[in-house]
């Protein structure tokens, strides 16, 4: 048998005792009430339970008002009555109040089993009923928009570790919606009154990562003229979402696996760790194993972080979902911008069908938002900016490229220097990433602190620049 729960309604001591006997012997987990209140108490603090057995009569209410009120509570349950009393009227009267059987007193153990087995599997399969219909509605869920099956599929494995404490490892495209799905964790589970911090591993200086993770004392470098608290210890009892965590650097790779480990959190320029209790969960918009095989992450860190694997499909493997999140971005922002109501007028919806989305639900909702803004609508066009990268198409040209165009009308670099078409290149990936860096170094095959230290040069330059000052006054 199924580890199926039962809630046993019995005054009579020796009687629950014997039918809680039988019940666990066959494998149900098993409660014993032996009033009506305390039956109650049971029911109303959430407790949920396939099937209750209850007798009619019991010592402070009527078992066919306690009937009444529990088969108010859930469908899902099954009530068998049991009584000494074996009159027709009772049972025609039981069954009109939603029992699922009638049991008469003394019961054999061969009936009573035989009763709930049949009760607990009618129980788990109209669940299983309830569970397709919900799934089948469902087109929205903790900041997702979509109903394709591979959405759904998601939502239900979100659902399924939402309450262990196992780490999760999201990976997917960039765009994809990866925060939101750890956020959906967070809140689909028992820390979801607790914080939810999260950090981009990519988009902080190696040499600041760790005080940003594991916080630091004052004095404990140059600058640090206070005490920090650090992420892990911020999201105390609630969940750390580690975004862009293969950019981390491999050095600092070795102390968050301690972390994991240990569950102790060692500020910079502290001399004892400290106990933390969080989730932790990661995400990558990188292949992690390649990251292995390369030598770029640890594969025991890896490892001890995708306990749990978990993928987002990317916007173009979602069918009519684009047409359903492309719906709702328009219904936000035409309210966010004091806009009527509007629509997508043909081009536009042909658009969302025929685009690959390259930048994913990000860019759909760059898009969406950039039409509202530019148009007064109410039938509203979609202008796709750029797209996805001309098979074989060298680096600095596919940069130079005005976007929306497939390889002609280059951009004209007569006159450029070396410096200056490196400037245009970084630029351009950087745009085309959304600012995100670490995406854009990868574009570029170059490492994010390369493009870091280019920019502060780049920056550095135009301070010094004749008349620098002047244009900043």
């Amino acid at each position: 048998m199924s580890k199926a729960r039962v809630l046993i309604v019995e005054d009579t001591r020796s009687l629950a005792l014997a039918y809680s006997k039988q019940l666990e012997l066959a494998g149900y987990l098993v409660k014993v009430a032996e009033t009506g209140g305390a039956a109650r108490t049971l029911l109303v603090s959430g407790a949920r339970f396939d099937a209750v057995l209850l007798d009619l009569q019991l010592p402070d209410c009527d078992g066919l008002d306690m009937l009444a009120e529990l088969s108010g509570l859930s469908e899902l349950t099954k009530v068998i009555v049991a009584t000494a009393d074996g009159s027709i009227g009772r049972a025609v009267q039981a069954t009109r109040l939603g029992a699922y059987d009638y049991l008469v007193k003394p019961i054999k153990p061969e009936r009573l089993l035989t009763t709930l087995r049949n009760a607990t599997q009618h129980a788990e399969l109209q669940r299983h009923v309830e569970e397709a219909r919900r799934d089948a509605e469902r087109d929205h869920f903790h900041g997702f928009v979509g109903a394709s099956p591979q959405m759904r599929a998601l939502y239900r494995a979100i659902e399924s570790v939402a309450h262990s404490r196992a780490t999760v490892f999201i990976t997917g495209e960039s765009g994809s919606g990866k925060e939101v799905a750890a956020e959906a964790i967070h809140r689909s589970g028992p820390r979801k009154d607790r914080p939810f911090v999260a950090v981009n591993c990519g988009a902080i200086p190696e040499a600041l990562l760790e005080s940003e993770l594991f916080g630091h004392r004052k004095g404990a470098f140059t600058g640090a003229i206070d005490n920090a608290l650090g992420a892990a210890r911020a999201a105390n009892g609630g969940t750390l979402f580690l975004d862009e965590l293969c950019e981390m650097d491999i050095k600092l790779q070795v102390k968050l696996l301690r972390f994991l480990q240990t569950g102790m959190v060692q500020p910079v320029g502290a001399s004892a760790p400290e106990p933390v209790d969080v989730r932790v969960i990661c995400a990558t918009n990188r292949d992690p194993m390649l990251e292995v095989a390369e030598g770029r992450f640890r594969e025991d860190l890896y490892y001890r972080l995708a306990v749990i694997p978990l993928h987002l499909p990317p916007l173009r493997e979602r069918g009519e979902d684009v047409e359903r999140i492309a719906e709702a971005f328009l219904e936000r922002f035409t309210q966010e911008e004091g806009k009527r109501a509007g629509h997508f007028d043909a081009t536009a919806r042909e658009t969302l069908r025929r685009h690959s989305w390259p930048g994913n639900v990000r860019e759909l909702q760059n898009a969406v938002r950039r039409a509202v803004v530019m148009n007064p609508g109410p039938a509203f066009p979609l202008d796709v900016v750029g797209g996805a990268p001309v098979p074989g198409e060298p680096a600095v040209e596919r940069a130079a490229r005005p976007s929306g165009t497939s390889g002609a009308g280059l951009v004209d670099l007569a006159g450029l220097t070396l410096d200056e078409i490196e400037r245009l290149a970084v630029d351009q990936a950087i745009r085309r990433a959304d600012g995100n860096l670490p995406q854009a170094a990868r574009a570029l095959g170059v490492s994010p602190s390369t493009l870091y230290r280019k920019r502060e040069r780049w920056q550095e330059s135009r301070d010094e620049a004749p008349g620098a000052c002047a244009s900043r006054a």
